[in-house]
């Protein structure tokens, strides 16, 4: 199982507008792709400016068979560009994680 960690940080009050923007536009495409994230996340405390979803492959070739439809997909194309022409975005950071053995998941089948 590889899980795909993703970290956005949004410019100072346009977290509302931007996860709008995304709930209109990004939010229905992305799942015809990827599946149901195993969470979407925006932050309680700390820096609210930043919103976290995190996304469960069977491995790398899934991951990547998955992305690359989205990315050919012209929904998802229209809203990059809507969400590149809003500005609301700073930074992303993504992490490819592994479970560890020991530990519980709620995504291991």
């Amino acid at each position: 199982m590889l899980i795909d960690h993703r970290t956005y940080i949004c410019r100072p009050g346009t977290i509302r507008k931007h996860l709008a923007l995304y709930e209109e536009h990004g939010w229905a495409v992305q799942r015809r792709h990827l599946g149901e994230p195993v969470a979407y996340l925006t932050t309680e405390t700390g820096d609210v400016n930043c919103y976290v979803h995190i996304w469960a492959y069977a491995d790398a070739a899934d991951r990547a068979t998955k992305r690359a439809a989205l990315q050919a997909d012209p929904g998802w194309q229209r809203y990059l560009e809507i969400s590149a022409q809003a500005g609301y975005l700073i930074s992303q950071r993504n992490s490819l994680m592994v479970p560890a053995a020991f530990a519980p998941s709620p995504v291991r089948g």
